[in-house]
């Protein structure tokens, strides 16, 4: 079965693969239906096991050669040159290489997934970017792992894919609090909402700055809003809105061909 995906027009350069795959194409069900890619969900191992054998097949590499970390909403980044062990999952949120046929994947459910490359100097890498792993700087860490192995920033381009939008992310006082009291400017990112001293937040807004700000070459936002989008995306807080059980994995990839 042909397992349909995203493709981003500043990471689409030769010699280089990349995918946002969405919730389609999968063997999973209900909550999870269908392509649930979430080990850490309580989907069935075995599907999930499936969804993410398709996903490599997509991408043309063996499954052993699909590389998803422990995410774990920090600002770590490593250097990846070969597959790891079964149950030595690295515990991170970035991940880069310059080996070729190793795809590097993360997953997301609202948070920021970002594929970035430098085809110039052959250097691909993912990340994963919620709230917390963007303020603390998982998009600098990145680039900067990214730069270890030879890339230049001017030559990076980075590709937000399926992430919340600002008109779906409502926030509590303290959370906005937190942003302010790291610098009073990403108080822009905040528009007040209905609610007394709520705001929504324009995540996908604020991962474009960090990158704007560390100077890559090229920011590309998709504008895919998992919240809204029900039939391609899976979304943590629509689950928790409608006091759901738990929640799908949307998975995102690059590698050198």
């Amino acid at each position: 079965m042909r397992v349909p995906f995203i493709s981003a027009a500043s990471l689409s350069h030769p010699g280089i693969r990349h995918a946002f795959f969405t919730r389609e194409g999968g063997v999973s069900s209900g909550v999870y239906a269908s392509l649930n890619g979430g080990t850490g969900s309580r989907d069935d191992p075995e599907n999930v096991r499936e969804n993410r054998s398709r996903i490599a097949m997509a991408l043309g590499v063996p499954s052993e050669r699909f590389l998803v970390p422990f995410q774990v909403h920090s600002a770590d980044a490593i250097i990846i040159e070969e597959p790891w062990a079964d149950g030595a999952r690295p515990r991170c949120d970035g991940i880069v290489t310059n080996v070729q046929g190793l795809a590097l994947g993360v997953t997301g459910a609202d948070c920021g997934i970002l594929l970035m490359s430098d085809p110039k100097a052959g250097i691909v890498a993912a990340a994963h970017a919620g709230w917390k792993g963007a303020l603390t700087g998982i998009v600098e860490a990145t680039i900067v792992q990214m730069e270890k192995l030879g890339a230049r920033r001017l030559h990076i381009a980075v590709a937000l894919g399926p992430t919340i939008a600002g008109k779906s992310y409502e926030v509590g006082p303290k959370f906005v609090e937190r942003f302010a009291d790291a610098d009073p400017k990403h108080t822009r990112f905040f528009t007040p909402s209905d609610r007394q001293a709520h705001a929504y937040f324009d995540l996908p807004g604020f991962i474009g700055m960090r990158a704007n700000e560390a100077n890559v070459g090229t920011f590309e936002d998709l504008a895919l809003d998992t919240y809204a989008d029900e039939a391609r995306f899976f979304s943590y807080r629509r689950m928790t809105h409608r006091g759901e059980a738990d929640y799908g994995r949307l998975i995102a990839a690059i590698m050198l061909a």
